[in-house]
């Protein structure tokens, strides 16, 4: 599917869900009723840091892990753009989503407001990804230098990964009082629009936060465009950034679909670390996107990027999210946030 068509089918999605009223206050909506074993539904969205699902996709290791468990799997895929919609998706009953991938902010914001009720709670990682805010504004060369005239792109504001990001930076830079200073130049944004923006220049959008292949395309497709700022300097080295999560309820009534699941995105890491040129040739198949072959694998074989199941340096976000009031229950360890798996233990 070529990225156009993904973005138009995003767009479609999110106008459906923003006509039933979902979007951004969906979260106290009701469980999905979901489907009983052998049926796997899955929103993901876009760039490379979903390689782990592009290459289980592409391999059907989820079905073979199925098939190997004695059940036949069905593995559905859906596109959206950025976390509020993912998070409605999850919880709402007009799109049924089993498990959800988005930023691990957007999965802290839901642990909170499900806890004692649908229970959300992390599935895996998708691996470890630096991400770059990326400005065009020669004017802009660290956070302080934004003004009120600048627009920072990212998928959702206040909640995404990149966004929660930013705040914990914000809150660095300007005291705790002051973390969500910048939320008001953020603007919500595909990845692959902000992108555009950012390297054709002349729009309001001078700084984009975003994810694999868009941050380097934007680097490599515009001279003026420079990095402001890395997540991992803000996160304390290489961190999960985005994730997968599901309802209590998924994980208790399809136990071997479930596992299934994860056992086939293990096996997706170690076929993308041992196949790195394979894994890129998978992402191009499958998503249709126009990325530079090249750039691709150098993104893939960054020795900062690391393909993995087990989270890693997530719980200093949750620890944050609650000092400064954005969630009510303070997470203390992985298992507060995280279901307890064999594929995850160790993480944190």
């Amino acid at each position: 599917m070529h990225q156009s068509s993904r973005r138009g089918i995003a767009r479609r999605t999110l106008a459906a869900l923003a006509a039933a009223g979902l979007i951004a206050c969906g979260l106290g909506l009701p469980a999905a009723s979901h489907a009983a074993e052998g049926q796997l539904r899955i929103a993901q969205q876009f760039g490379v840091v979903y390689l782990l699902l592009n290459v289980a996709q592409d391999q059907k290791l989820i079905e073979k892990h199925g098939k190997a468990a004695g059940i036949d799997i069905q593995v559905d895929y859906l596109q959206l753009s950025g976390g509020s919609a993912v998070n409605d998706a999850l919880l709402s009953g007009n799109i049924d989503i089993d498990i959800a991938g988005a930023g691990v902010g957007p999965l802290f914001t839901l642990w909170d407001r499900t806890k004692g009720r649908q229970n959300v709670k992390g599935v895996a990682s998708l691996g470890n990804f630096p991400y770059y805010l990326v400005s065009n504004n020669p004017k802009v060369k660290t956070l302080a230098d934004f003004t009120e005239q600048d627009r920072i792109a990212l998928p959702a504001v206040g909640v995404s990964v990149q966004s929660r990001v930013l705040q914990m930076a914000s809150a660095k830079l300007w005291g705790d009082k002051e973390f969500n200073r910048l939320d008001k130049i953020q603007v919500a944004l595909p990845h692959p629009d902000a992108a555009a923006a950012i390297i054709k220049g002349g729009t309001e959008i001078t700084g984009h936060f975003g994810n694999p292949p868009f941050q380097e395309q934007e680097l490599a497709g515009n001279p003026a465009a420079r990095i402001v700022l890395n997540s991992y300097d803000v996160l304390g080295g290489p961190s999960s950034a985005t994730v997968l999560y599901a309802t209590e309820k998924f994980r208790r009534e399809s136990p071997k679909t479930y596992k299934a699941f994860l056992d086939g995105l293990d096996e997706a890491a170690k076929f993308i670390t041992a196949h790195p040129e394979k894994a890129a040739d998978i992402y191009l198949r499958v998503t249709g996107a126009k990325t530079d072959r090249d750039l691709l694998l150098k993104i893939i074989k960054n020795p900062e990027v690391q393909f993995k199941v087990r989270p890693e340096n997530t719980l200093g976000m949750g620890q944050f999210l609650h000092r400064v009031g954005a969630i009510k229950n303070a997470p203390t360890t992985l298992k507060d946030y995280f279901f307890e798996d064999a594929h995850t233990a160790g993480g944190n």
